[in-house]
């Protein structure tokens, strides 16, 4: 294997055969790029992943983030594959060039990041928050906070975070407890000082970079000192480690977390103010802040996506590299031993894991570019809204499931350290909680995006009919159509009864439901690549036959055996037994 993380004539087909991204630098924001520059963008990522995120990787499972003299150390690997990479000019990938970035489409920054999470995904975190930290305050923020706390991050100077979680309030944000008192007004704004404590803040604490910015949620307490109830009264605050001028902020590393996975990457609890109060400034209005944090969030989730989809694509690679290798079992007495390639069970594994593996990534991208065209396509940014939950959770859980099978097929050898697949699953294991867990989703897909809102579902009705259309009129393709179309019934069906369900029963149906929609999604997404291939492979011209017929056996086997899940995740949904169980019997 010449690459052991993904494979490089996927992503292309993805990004400019069946997305079309080429199709994006007609637009004058894109017109300086073309697709040389990002064929060139992404052989810099691939080398890079390769060259200064991979060789660490298994170093720094094994030497954590340690507290020293109230300071959090790195591997110093770590430190030298960040520096690499703000060195090489990747913080800035995504930012227009008034703000000092480069200023290419999302579609090829997430595409690049997948090689870095394949790679290293607890190296890769840092960057990641990053980004969505400088994006937030580039759109929020006022000229001078941007200046003096966007700019460093995006010239990979400065690393950033998002700090939310509370100990008591865990994902329930109305409940934080961390106080913002009003401390006058300078050339950034309004200044406050925060007291309070964060819980699994990722990238709290480093010597990384010289500075770090925090992205704080707090309360601006009331006239008579009491906080405001429920997350109306949040607001957000801009708090960086090391205060203009040099001086430390009242910042303090209370403890790290110990995970058993993403082990590189420094999670912390921190307290603000254990002295005069953390300096802060107010980010846009007040009570605003849960909104402007889910800019950050949304793109956190995108990005977690990409983790679940790039940690099961490589597992996947190396499952089907060790089951070429590994022979075992003769299909004869006297015959020599098979691969183990050859077994029927295990083909059926890697191509279970090549359907959730390579559909997360499709999956991931296809959202990726709708970040693109949501600006100027309101169905782009109905069909985006709708997906988020989908894109965070669905690579997450069935990447999970992926990485799973992995270890399966290496067999004894798949549990032991020996093997990279081991800690692929347990670093995998934390996308399902991270940014939200899936139950959180499936209630923000069900209840917000869909329950409340009839934009997103019409967008996504637009276009499964549009590739329905397109299956119908080729042979190959033509039978999955009609179980799409039967499929979506299903699912319209279901938000029909949901609709008038009690609120009780729609949380209790809100993740088996998430699954369903998810695997349509999927359904709908492999038959789409599924006519583009089947379209390529009749041209006498047509190159990579070995990928294209991939894409038609994944489509054929994820109707075929896992389409079938989606009517058993439907079916209870009239069913409302949980509310009635007694806690008791638990």
């Amino acid at each position: 294997m010449t690459n052991p993380l993904l494979r490089r004539e996927d992503i292309d087909f993805l990004l400019f055969d069946w997305l079309g991204t080429e199709r994006l630098f007609e637009r004058p924001t894109f017109a300086d790029y073309d697709r040389e520059t990002a064929q060139a963008t992404l052989d810099l990522a691939e080398r890079l992943a390769l060259d200064s995120f991979l060789p660490h990787y298994k170093e720094a499972d094994r030497i954590e983030p340690r507290i020293e003299d109230g300071s959090v150390r790195v591997l110093p690997a770590v430190r030298d594959a960040i520096h690499d990479f703000a060195e090489a000019g990747m913080c800035s990938l995504g930012f227009s060039e008034r703000l000092g970035g480069i200023g290419l489409p999302f579609t090829i920054c997430a595409a690049s990041y997948a090689w870095f999470a394949a790679a290293n995904i607890a190296t890769a975190a840092y960057p990641m928050l990053t980004a969505a930290n400088a994006r937030l305050i580039a759109t929020f923020g006022s000229p001078a906070q941007i200046d003096a706390f966007a700019r460093p991050q995006i010239a990979g100077e400065w690393l950033g975070t998002m700090c939310l979680s509370e100990p008591q309030a865990g994902s329930n944000l109305g409940d934080i407890h961390t106080r913002a008192a009003f401390d006058g007004q300078d050339e950034l704004g309004h200044r406050y000082r925060l007291t309070g404590n964060k819980m699994w803040i990722s990238g709290g604490d480093q010597d990384i970079s010289e500075n770090i910015v925090h992205l704080v949620l707090a309360k601006i307490p009331l006239a008579d000192g009491t906080l405001p109830s429920g997350t109306a009264g949040i607001s957000l605050f801009i708090v960086p480690k090391m205060l203009p001028g040099g001086t430390a902020n009242d910042i303090a590393v209370a403890g790290l977390n110990h995970k058993m996975g993403y082990r590189g990457t420094a999670n912390c609890l921190l307290n603000f103010g254990e002295g005069p109060g953390a300096v802060g400034w107010l980010v846009g209005r007040e009570g605003d802040g849960l909104r402007q944090m889910f800019t950050m969030m949304n793109e956190a989730r995108i990005n977690v996506g990409i983790g679940g989809a790039a940690l099961a694509y490589r597992a996947y690679r190396q499952a089907v590299t060790y089951a070429r290798d590994r022979r075992q079992g003769r299909d004869s007495p006297d015959g020599p031993q098979t691969a183990i390639i050859e077994h029927p069970d295990v083909r059926r594994m890697l191509m279970t894991q090549k359907v959730y593996a390579e559909g997360a990534l499709s999956l991931c991208l296809y959202a990726a570019r709708l970040v693109d065209d949501a600006e100027e396509d309101p169905e782009a940014a109905a069909l985006l809204a709708l997906l988020t939950p989908i894109v965070k959770s669905w690579p997450a859980e069935f990447g999970l499931a992926a990485n799973d099978l992995a270890i399966q097929v290496h067999g004894g050898y798949g549990y032991t350290r020996d093997f990279d697949v081991e800690q692929l699953y347990r670093d995998n294991r934390l996308n399902p909680i991270h940014e939200g867990t899936t139950g959180i989703q499936a209630i923000d897909l069900l209840k917000r995006k869909i329950l409340a809102s009839p934009d997103g579902i019409a967008a996504l009705r637009s276009r499964v009919n549009e590739t329905i259309v397109r299956a119908r009129l080729e042979p190959e393709t033509r039978h999955y159509a009609v179980e799409l179309r039967a499929t979506w019934n299903e699912i319209e069906s279901a938000v029909s009864s949901l609709r008038a369900c009690s609120p009780s029963a729609v949380l209790e149906h809100a993740t088996p439901f998430l699954r369903a929609i998810g695997h349509t999604v999927m359904a709908w997404l492999w038959l789409d690549q599924s006519v583009l291939a089947n379209l390529f492979l009749k041209q006498a011209s047509a190159g990579n036959a070995n990928l294209l017929q991939g894409k038609t056996a994944a489509c054929d086997f994820f109707f075929s055996s896992e389409l079938p899940h989606i009517s058993a995740w439907l079916s209870t949904i009239s069913d409302n037994r949980l509310s009635d169980v007694s806690e008791e019997v638990f």
